[in-house]
Order: C-alpha cells, then sequence, then structure tokens
C-alpha cells in the first residue's frame, strides 16, 4: 500500500509536446492552390505548351500541312530541316541569312534607342517643376495604344516618295531617298560617299550565303523608316515603366549628392542610374524580345521588300510555313530565332548583374589607418 501512495505521490514526467504533422492544415492548403491554379494550367498546358510541343515535332519531321502532324504518315528527318536553313548553300539559307542580317540591325539601333529615348522622356516628364506632366506622359503614351497597322500605314504615307517627310527635307535643300523602294545599307551609302564601292578583300568571305560585306552594309533605307518608327511607338510604354521606378528612387540620396558637390549628370549616372538596374533589365529583356519578334510592320507595310532588305525571322518563317508550305523549315526558323533570344536575354542579364565592389573602390573610402 504504501508502494501505492508513493506512486501516486511521485509526480508523473511531464510529456513532450506533440509536433504538428507535416501534413493536415498545410497539406489542405496544397490542396486548394493546387485546385485553384488548376484552370490556369489547363488552358496554358492546352493553347501553349502542346501547340509548342508540336511545333518542335514538325520541325524535325516532313509533315505537309496535311492530316494530323502525328499521323503514322509523317517521318521524323532529324535535324534536316535546320541544316537546310544554316548549311544547305541554297536559296533558303541565303533568305535565312539575309533575314538574320537585317533583324541584327535592327535590334543593334531600336532596342539601345527606344529605351536611351524612354529613360529621357521619363527623366522628363518626373521633373517637379514641369508642369502639365499628365498631358505629356499621355502625350509620349499614345502611340503604344495605337494599332500597328493603323501606325504602320500611316508611316507608309509619311515616308512615301511625295510625302511629308520627304517634302519637309526639300525645304532644307536635301532631296529625300524613295524610302521603302531603296535597298542600298546606310554603312555602304556613307562608304561609297567617301570612295569604298567594293568589298575590301578581307570581307569577301560568306556565312549562312551572305558576303560579309552585306553582312556589314547596315540597315536599307527602306528598313531605317521601320526602325524610326520601332523606336517612335515602343518609346512611350518603356517610358511608363521608367517613371514608376524613377518615383521608388529614394530622394536623400539625391540630397546627399548635392551636398557632396555633385553636379545633375554625376548624380544621375553614379546615384539614380544603378537603382534603375532592375528596370533596365526589364526594358532591354521586352525591347529584345519585340525587335526579335517584329512581323506586323513587315506583313502590313513592306512584305520584305525591296530585295529582301526589309525580311526578318520572323516573316521568312511565316512565309515558308503558310506560303511556300514548308512547315518543317518554317518551324524550324522559330526556334532558332528562339534560341538566339535566350542567348541575347543571358547576355545582358549578365553584362547587368550585380558586381562585387572592387578592393580599389573599397581603399578609397577607408581611413589612413585601415589602409595600411
Amino acid at each position: 500500500m504504501s508502494a501505492t501512495v508513493a506512486s501516486a505521490a511521485t509526480p508523473s514526467a511531464p510529456s513532450s509536446p506533440r509536433r504538428p504533422r507535416s501534413g493536415g492544415v498545410r497539406r489542405g492548403e496544397a490542396g486548394a492552390g493546387w485546385l485553384f491554379v488548376s484552370p490556369v494550367i489547363l488552358i496554358l498546358g492546352t493553347f501553349l505548351l502542346v501547340p509548342v510541343l508540336m511545333a518542335l515535332w514538325v520541325s524535325f519531321s516532313d509533315w505537309g500541312g496535311r492530316g494530323s502532324p502525328l499521323s503514322p504518315s509523317v517521318n521524323f528527318v532529324g535535324l534536316d530541316n535546320y541544316a537546310t536553313i544554316t548549311t544547305g548553300g541554297g536559296l533558303q539559307t541565303r533568305d535565312f541569312g539575309t533575314a538574320l542580317r537585317n533583324n541584327a540591325w535592327y535590334v543593334l539601333l531600336v532596342v539601345p534607342l527606344q529605351t536611351i529615348l524612354s529613360l529621357f522622356l521619363a527623366v522628363l516628364v518626373s521633373r517637379r517643376i514641369l508642369r502639365g506632366r499628365g498631358f505629356f506622359r499621355t502625350a509620349f503614351y499614345f502611340p503604344s495604344v495605337t494599332s500597328s497597322v493603323a501606325i504602320t500605314v500611316l508611316w507608309l504615307f509619311l515616308f512615301s516618295f511625295a510625302g511629308p517627310v520627304n517634302q519637309i527635307l526639300a525645304w532644307f535643300g536635301m532631296n529625300g531617298p524613295n524610302w521603302f523602294n531603296d535597298p542600298r545599307g546606310l554603312v555602304q551609302i556613307l562608304l561609297g560617299k567617301l570612295g569604298v564601292t567594293s568589298a575590301p578583300a578581307g570581307l569577301q568571305g560568306t556565312f549562312l550565303g551572305i558576303t560579309w560585306w552585306d553582312w556589314l552594309a547596315g540597315p536599307s533605307v527602306a528598313m531605317f523608316a521601320l526602325i524610326i518608327m520601332a523606336v517612335f511607338t515602343t518609346s512611350g510604354t518603356f517610358m511608363l515603366l521608367f517613371v514608376a521606378a524613377l518615383q521608388n528612387v529614394g530622394y536623400e540620396l539625391t540630397e546627399a549628392g548635392m551636398m557632396d558637390g555633385a553636379n545633375g549628370w554625376q548624380r544621375f549616372w553614379h546615384l539614380t542610374l544603378p537603382q534603375l538596374r532592375p528596370t533596365l533589365f526589364t526594358v532591354i529583356t521586352l525591347g529584345l524580345i519585340g525587335c526579335w519578334q517584329v512581323f506586323d510592320q513587315i506583313y502590313t507595310g513592306t512584305q520584305g521588300g525591296p530585295a529582301k532588305t526589309t525580311m526578318t525571322p520572323a516573316y521568312l518563317s511565316y512565309t515558308a510555313a503558310f506560303q511556300n508550305q514548308n512547315w518543317g523549315i518554317g518551324a524550324a526558323i522559330a526556334f532558332i530565332l528562339f534560341l538566339i533570344i535566350i542567348v541575347f536575354t543571358l547576355f545582358q542579364r549578365w553584362v547587368l548583374r550585380d558586381r562585387p565592389v572592387s578592393r580599389r573602390r573599397i581603399r578609397a573610402y577607408q581611413p589612413k589607418g585601415v589602409r595600411s
């Protein structure tokens, strides 16, 4: 009995708290989350992923456009379609090289110009002393919301041989070119003014069926008109992105720079611009994607002319598939264009990455005793 009383009087050891199971509420939340996103997954899978996979299969097959690409009569041809446009050496290779040449000059000029102009406009309409900032923001953004087809038709009128642009140039004593019918490259035109009219010996080699002299010819006069149109219509959209980013820039840093004696350019270059790096990455990425996928301006405007100097890979993919019924060639061009966009995006991401501060710059801000 004493043992029983003793055992009853002895306090029992505190029981360890139960650990919550990994399931339960969390598992229910995960299930609910998948339930809510399942419609979006189904829509994206049906209308995006499945067509992309089928197009990828078409680029490796000899599908002729009739019936299902998955039918037994469609044969797997491997990389033949890709080899035809890259190493075949025929007209399709030359057209692909011409399209890449045209689009490369388009990207090289449009992306920097539209980025610089949109940033300049954003800084301009963000100034506190500017009156009517709302009006100017709307005016600069208005071309971006206008139909690209309407803008292209307007551009064809403005840059016609007897259009307003050439009439304005005539007021200054200049003879305007026949913009959308002039296939000459701008670089070759400038070199011709200097007496260089033929390719030097070192530029007579070929790549994708195009000589290096033609690769370096620059954009044609017709393509240059389209470049001006692209900068005019896209700068307003990117201006709004920069305006939103400038509103989040701390004014304290600007005041500190003013106290240190920095002028306006130094404050912008060393204080404001580094804080705009994420927005700058977004603007350049969207600009690269849009420039490499340019199609509607070419389709409604020049249709690749004159002399294929405004033809782009996107338009070439369309003509190869829907007009010439070479569906495998068209799909192969589209996926090569996809790889080009990925490479350029990764490259500019590497260029705009956050770099560690060098030891030399760190020592410049350390006291003399610490430097030694």
